[in-house]
């Protein structure tokens, strides 16, 4: 293939507006020039995952990626909260995933072909996934360990779903990739960190299956008790203590609908944005913290780009906790 990174594609625009001194988003984010991969030592790559057509509830999360740089614009680099600028990292955004108009299996395969890529030509680099649907986590971890098999990977969730559902069901569907990933060896269940469940949205037997495997979780409401921010910080460190590297998924339906209308499974009683910000910038500040993905965001719910602003912020809340590594 000729493109820098196998099973990918450039992105669907250029911004054409990059600056040595930027101040937006889309003024600093570098796009790739003359046919060259991303510099081995960039801090963080970006990359689309438009995925969809694996979603259980009707979706057009493949829309996500596309919608998410086109919100660039609207964003500066400094966040004034932490007094951090982004412009400080080197960040480059490699395109998207090439994607099957019909076949699914094809798509999966393409995500973990292009992320075993990925790392093994940026092992320093924090990659950072835009979704599509929930599935592609699945396929981004099976990625990474093919790059590196001996590494072991720990799951850091954020979500109102165990993702626990059965595959031989469902097949590869976005209700199952944690399941997938604990059948499949590739993350041990003790390793799977969920935060957020709340209300009726999960089935007894998926909790039992939880217990089973020892998958840890914790509710909104008892997250709450402790501050979600503290409680992440808590389940991060104790997976340091047992994992090499540890990947962050955020599943926008963790958000309360009031802030996410943008979301196919969307339900009341969710994290506030706040909540889900602090707990992002508390994930970037970890050094395990290899990779992450931002997944289940449909823009063509959306109303007033409400939920594609907080998914963008959640992609440089995260991006500024990398940044305060420094």
């Amino acid at each position: 293939m000729t493109y820098p990174y196998a099973s990918m594609q450039g992105p669907p625009f250029l911004w054409g507006q990059t600056k040595n001194n930027p101040e937006k988003v889309h003024e600093w984010i570098r796009p790739l020039q003359g046919g060259q991969g991303a510099p081995g030592d960039a801090d963080a790559v970006i990359y689309g995952l438009p995925l969809s057509s694996s979603s259980i509830s009707p979706s057009a999360a493949s829309a996500f990626p596309e919608a998410c740089r086109r919100a660039w614009k609207g964003f500066s680099t400094y966040n004034i909260d932490e007094d951090v600028d982004l412009s400080s990292l080197s960040v480059y955004d490699l395109g998207d995933t090439i994607q099957h108009v019909t076949d699914i299996g094809q798509c999966h395969s393409h995500i973990a072909t292009a992320c075993s890529d990925i790392r093994k030509q940026h092992p320093q680099s924090v990659m950072m996934g835009i979704g599509g649907d929930h599935s592609v986590t699945a396929k981004t971890i099976l990625g990474l360990k093919e790059a590196d098999p001996n590494v072991k990977i720990g799951l850091l969730q954020l979500d109102t779903h165990f993702d626990l559902r059965n595959p031989a069901e469902l097949g590869p569907a976005n209700g199952t990739p944690v399941r997938q990933l604990i059948e499949q060896e590739l993350v041990e269940g003790k390793h799977v960190y969920n935060i957020g469940l709340h209300g009726f949205f999960n089935s007894r037997a998926l909790k039992e299956f939880a217990d089973a495997h020892q998958v840890k979780y914790i509710t909104l409401n008892k997250a709450r008790k402790m501050g979600v921010g503290k409680m992440v910080e808590h389940a991060l460190w104790e997976l340091a203590q047992e994992v090499d590297h540890i990947y962050f998924t955020c599943d926008m339906d963790v958000l309360d609908m009031a802030y996410a209308p943008g979301v196919p499974a969307t339900t009341p009683g969710g994290m506030r944005t706040d909540e889900l910000f602090e707990a992002a910038l508390v994930c970037g500040q970890h050094e395990k913290v290899k990779a992450m993905d931002i997944v289940c965001l449909d823009p063509e719910k959306d109303v007033a780009g409400m939920t594609v602003k907080a998914g963008t912020h959640v992609m440089l809340s995260f991006l500024t906790g990398v940044a305060m590594r420094k």
